[in-house]
Order: C-alpha cells, then structure tokens, then sequence
C-alpha cells in the first residue's frame, strides 16, 4: 500500500474557533458595508483574506524571539538577517523596512519621478499605487494566456516580450526600472518560469532598464520552477532561488508572506547608489537602516523563516493544501485559474456570478455570498481593486475578476479546505438565483478596495 502524503510538520500550540449564525453574518455584513476588510477577525470563522502575516511561526522561530536584540543601532539581529539575504538572494545591499509596501515606498520615492513608465507583469494593487500616486504609469506587459482561466499554462504569469518591448521602445529613456512579480498574484498566484525571468532581464537590460524583483512568493516561484520547468528538478530550491536573483538588479519583499513572518519586508540590491539614494527615504519613513520600522525579534525570526522557507518540505506541504482544495473543487465544476497556483485558489467570479453584470462587480458580490454562507472570509481580486483609470477616472473592467481565497501557511487543516469546498459548492448551486452585485457609496481616490463602502443591491 502506498504511504499516503502527511504534513512536514506537527501542531504544538492551537487558537480556538468560533461559529455564528446566517442572521449575524449579515448584520456584521451591512455594518461593515459589504466590505470584508472592515469585518472584525472575531466575526470570521475561516479567514482566507490573505497570507500576509497570517502564517503559524515555527518553534524555532520562536526561540528567535527571545534572542533579538533591540539596540537602536548596529544590532546583532540585524547582521544575522542581513547574513541570510546575502546567502539566499546574493545581494550585498540590504535594508530592513516593516513590510513590503514600505520597500516599495522607499525604493520608489528614489526611483521613481512624475511622467515615468514602470512596465510589470499585473502590478499588485500597492505596487500600482506607489507608481500612480506619484502620477507615474504602470503598464501590465503579462502574457495573454493569463486571461483565460481555465487554460493549463505551466507558467501564467510570464511577461510577455513583445509587449514589453512594445513599452520599452515606445518610452526610451522614460523607464527607470520594471517590475517583475513573482508569483504574478494578481492573475491568480501564477508562476514565473526561469527562463522568462532569464530573458525579461536580458531585454530590459538591452534598453538600459533595471530589474526590480517583487518577491513576496518567492520561494513558491522556486517551487514551480523545480516542478514544472526542464532541467531543474534535481536542484535545491535555495539553489534556484539564488538563481533567479542572479538576472535582476533588486527585489522589494514583503517577508510576511515567504518569509513566514507576522510583519517585516526589506530591499535588497547590488546597486550601491540605489542603495545609497534608498537609505534616504528609509530613515524618515521607516527608522534606522539596521531596523528598518522592526524589532530586533522580527529580524531575528525572519531570518529563521527565510531559511526554513527555502527548504522543499515545507513548502511541498504548503502547496499540498493548496492542491487539495483545487480538487475539491474540481469535483464540484467550480472554475477557478488553472493550473493553481501556491498560496490561494482563484475563483473566476464571471463564470460563476454569469448574471451579476460587471458594473456590480461579481467577485466583490461572491465574496459577500461566501461569507453569509459559512462565515468564509475571501478578497477581491478584481474590478473594484483594479481602481478607477488616473486619467478618465472610469472603472477598469478589462482584467480578471476573482475571488481569492488565500491558505495560511500552517495554519489550517485540510478538513477547514473541505468547509471551504462545500461552502462555495452550495454557493455555486444557487449561482442562477444571484442576480444582482453591489454598486460603491464611498471610496478613496487610490487603493479603495481597502476601504470601500458599498451597498447590495436588490
């Protein structure tokens, strides 16, 4: 008989849960405006908002805790973190900062001028809102294959070099640097492959443009390229992430996602007058260059988190969870975007909301059903995050429109998937029966989705 597959890992410490009621859902539900961001953790029974900062720590990343040292300047702590950047992404540059949108804020305060172009394969929403706030553009260079959801595409969530040249040449001289996410979260957690990161460098830098890593998955990106790409399955996942980082100039990273830390991110470069020019930016946002807006602790346990991250076992039984509950949903014909990718399943909100119309946002109106279903927190990955165009102030409809639903590293048990799976099972059942969306009553000039207040609209 075969040994079935298990976790790398056994539970020491757990955090009870708590069930409510339809009718309370949907009062906490019309308080919050129909925005789950505004639900209180206490309403939620299951929470897939996000895998940012939500990971269970380590024991041994514990144990870091309590060697962190919290000298304002020159801590130990920060040497041991900038030892473990240095070894696994083989910058010499690094400066902490408290998460990845401050990276992003203090690399970009430096690099980035009115007017500039800033090429990317789907700039997340913050990534896009450092660009834009600084009256910027950013422009999605992805492949077209990420469009179709239900395509078996080993690598999704590649540039595409034609479109990518196309802005190259088009904005000569107006490029400072592209940005390069992997995994491409925004069309559904999908993968890089070694090669595209290979020869998106190769034509940036035939422009003169720099590379800009966005790291947060990093080390999921490792994995796929050791499963699904030729001529990497016999290497170490530290091997291929120290790989990657070979063909680009910098990375910002949000550590509380690979990282598996509870808040942390940092820049890391061999560029010394990026690093030079960051440094600027980083004492007046974030504090220090050796704390970067961090304890001594955080440094120390992500440190801990980086190393233990990069190893196969871990996160074969992270993306295990993740392939689990895509077949789940497999046998109940919910679309999602295939193939899944390592940290949340993407659900394809207009195959399954097909009579809500785009104007009421299905996958904000999914992620609401979902919720009032089994109390199951999601976000939107769609029309409403994708903001209003800066210039026509119009809503941007062109992209994917999905409900995320991201796994918590280590936190949840595959039982809580089988939940998950039935809810929205009985949420798809009833699909025909949902016509209407929500409209927006308020929100912000940038990055709304945050904060947005909506109304259901009967």
């Amino acid at each position: 008989m075969e040994i079935p597959f298990a976790e790398a890992w056994k539970i020491k410490m757990i955090e009870p849960l708590k069930k409510s009621t339809r009718e309370q859902r949907e009062q906490w539900l019309k308080e919050a405006h129909y925005n789950v961001f505004m639900l209180k953790a206490e309403q939620v029974y299951i929470d897939c908002l996000t895998d940012s900062g939500t990971g269970a720590m380590s024991d041994r990343q514990w144990a870091e805790l309590m060697l962190g040292d919290e000298s304002y300047a020159g801590a130990t702590s920060f040497y041991k973190f900038e030892a473990m950047v240095q070894k696994i992404f083989g910058f010499k540059y690094v400066i902490p900062t408290h998460q990845g949108r401050a990276a992003e804020n203090v690399l970009f305060s430096y690099l980035v001028k009115e007017g500039n172009v800033i090429p990317g394969n789907a700039h997340f929403d913050t990534t896009k809102g450092h660009i834009e706030s600084r009256k910027a553009r950013a422009i999605d260079v992805t492949c077209d294959e990420a469009r179709d959801t239900q395509l078996e595409v080993p690598f999704k969530g590649n540039v595409s070099l034609e479109k990518l040249e196309k802005v190259l040449k088009e904005n000569e001289g107006n490029v400072p640097f592209m940005v390069l996410t992997i995994t491409n979260n925004t069309v559904g957690g999908q993968p890089v492959s070694m090669k595209n990161i290979r020869e998106t460098s190769e034509l940036c830098h035939r422009y003169g443009v720099p590379v800009v890593m966005d790291s947060a998955r990093f080390a999921e990106n490792a994995y796929f390229i050791k499963m699904r790409e030729e001529g990497y399955a016999d290497k170490t996942i530290k091997e291929i992430a120290r790989e990657m980082y070979t063909h680009v100039d910098a990375m910002t990273m949000s550590a509380k996602k690979d990282g598996v830390v509870n808040m942390g991110g940092f820049i890391a470069t061999n560029n010394k007058d990026w690093y030079e020019g960051a440094k600027l930016y980083c004492i007046p946002f974030e504090g220090f260059i050796t704390y970067g807006g961090l304890n001594g602790r955080d440094l120390n346990a992500l440190a801990q988190g980086l190393d233990e991250n990069t190893e196969f076992d871990m996160l074969e039984t992270r993306i295990h969870q993740v392939q689990y509950l895509a077949g789940l949903l497999d046998e109940y014909g919910i679309p999602y975007q295939r193939p899944v990718g390592g940290h949340a399943l993407f659900i394809d909100a207009d195959k399954v909301l097909c009579n809500v119309p785009k104007e009421e946002f299905p996958a904000q109106t999914l992620t609401c059903e979902l919720y009032l279903e089994a109390g199951i927190r999601g976000c939107e990955i769609g029309y409403i995050l994708a903001d209003r165009d800066p210039v026509t102030r119009e809503n941007r409809f062109g992209g994917l429109d999905l409900l995320r639903l991201c796994i918590a590293r280590r936190v949840y048990t595959d039982n809580h998937m089988k939940v998950i799976a039935a809810a929205l099972k009985n949420v798809y059942d009833r699909r025909d029966s949902i016509t209407r969306g929500v409209a927006i009553e308020w929100e912000a000039p940038l990055m709304r989705h945050f904060t947005v207040q909506l109304r259901r609209l009967q």
